[in-house]
């Protein structure tokens, strides 16, 4: 009986399956992956061989202001690697360039002071200028166009007034969007709430192609791509992380090209043919990621490719900071996933409720799935009034599970549900 470690919060939980009832684990080839060079000198290597692009020293030349974007306390973008180096790049080619930070934070809270010494270093917060992006201030966004779904594209002046404007990220299957990573720095990440509820709406997240691992024809993702070429998104470091949030790739260079070169990495290596079974073990790969309940469809949505006909899903997420937001909150408790869903379809685009889509993602997987939720921080009466199951380890949850689908049902764990491409061919 193999013990199979789950990624939770700051550490991991311990699953034990009887082989009789085991059927797959699913582990992305990205884990496993040994890169040739440290972490730093894969950053170093994208860097100086740009893909579809000038050097950033060359693109930063002549340049007075750059904005340089960089993702939120809910991402674990290595940048403490990452941000030194592109400074460097960037102060290579001009010494004299006045540099600001953007956090892009969409809606979610500010990063605290706390949050970026951990995220960046001490060194940085206190020699750089740091701005966040805050999504609900309508005096620090420009209104720029519409975008081919139709939304207002609203977007950080910071991004708009500058010389010379790139991000920073990293990419992996995301569960609406395709792939994370790119043009999302800029759409969701620094534009205003009416641009990413628009966006997200109801309309653009039910869409067949809105689903991890598709681009082509992915009507949010192709919003993002054009908002983030409409304000001139010179330069993009993207990388590639396994479940130690170590980098062991890294792509730069052009804003599409790029990306979808390190798409194209993640996808030969995460990508796997579903186990269907009756029970489906998964976590959303740790801390950050598994802070709040609000991150955390992305992986219940790859359980979902996995779970059998009226499957039960178990779930492990820490959500030490609660349920992530006011708004997915009261929709998640308003009422049965058929009333929520109801109620969500109902909605205009241009009105879109911030953070809805987690709740209606979440409103479609418990109408044909139940889901245990395995958390040590978030009250479990809050849990039920989620249409979920609460258990306090993975011990407990197994076994109302099993009471469930019976003893002789088979499992299906997904360590980490964030990182596996679950596609049916």
């Amino acid at each position: 009986m193999p013990i199979i470690q789950i990624p939770y919060h700051d550490s991991f939980m311990e699953l034990q399956v009887e082989d009789r009832n085991l059927a797959a684990v699913l582990v992305p080839g990205i884990h496993g992956f040994q890169p040739e060079m440290s972490e730093s000198g894969l950053v170093r290597q994208a860097l100086e061989n740009p893909i579809g692009s000038p050097r950033l020293r060359d693109l930063a030349r002549g340049k007075k202001n750059i904005t340089l974007v960089t993702s939120d306390h809910t991402r674990a973008v290595p940048s403490k690697i990452t941000l030194p180096l592109l400074l460097g790049e960037i102060r290579s080619g001009n010494p004299e360039a006045n540099i600001t930070i953007l956090i892009a934070t969409g809606l979610h809270r500010a990063t605290t002071e706390k949050e970026q010494r951990q995220m960046f270093g001490d060194q940085i917060v206190d020699q750089e200028t740091i701005s966040i992006n805050d999504a609900f201030c309508k005096e620090d966004f420009i209104n720029i166009c519409t975008l081919p779904s139709g939304a207002g594209f609203h977007v950080n002046k910071l991004a708009v007034n500058c010389d010379l404007l790139l991000c920073e990220g990293f990419i992996e299957p995301h569960f609406f969007a395709g792939f994370s990573g790119g043009r999302k720095s800029i759409l969701p990440g620094i534009c205003s709430q009416e641009t990413v509820n628009e966006n997200h709406s109801f309309r653009a997240i039910a869409n067949p192609n809105s689903a991890a691992g598709v681009l082509e024809g992915n009507p949010i993702h192709e919003d993002m791509v054009y908002a983030a070429r409409k304000i001139n998104t010179a330069f993009t470091l993207n990388v590639a992380l396994n479940d130690k949030k170590k980098i062991i790739a890294a792509f730069a260079g052009d804003l599409v090209e790029s990306h979808e070169a390190g798409v194209a990495f993640i996808r030969s290596l995460s990508q796997c043919r579903p186990a269907e079974t009756p029970i489906v073990v998964t976590g959303n790969g740790g801390y950050p990621l598994d802070q709040n309940l609000y991150q955390s469809p992305k992986a219940v949505a790859t359980a979902e490719a996995c779970a059998a006909k009226d499957g039960i899903i178990v779930m492990c997420c820490a959500c030490s900071d609660g349920m992530g937001g006011e708004y997915f909150q009261e929709l998640i408790v308003a009422g049965k996933p058929e009333a929520i869903e109801e109620k969500l379809a109902a909605i205009p685009p241009k009105e879109t409720i911030p953070e809805q889509w987690c709740a209606q993602i979440y409103a479609r997987i418990l109408k044909k799935h139940q889901v245990i939720l395995v958390t040590t921080f978030l009250d479990h009466d809050l849990v039920k009034k989620a249409n979920m199951i609460p258990a306090s380890s993975l011990d407990e949850a197994m076994k109302i599970a099993f009471d469930i689908k019976g003893a002789d049902a088979k499992v299906t764990v997904i360590p980490d549900g964030v990182s596996v491409l679950a596609v049916k061919e």
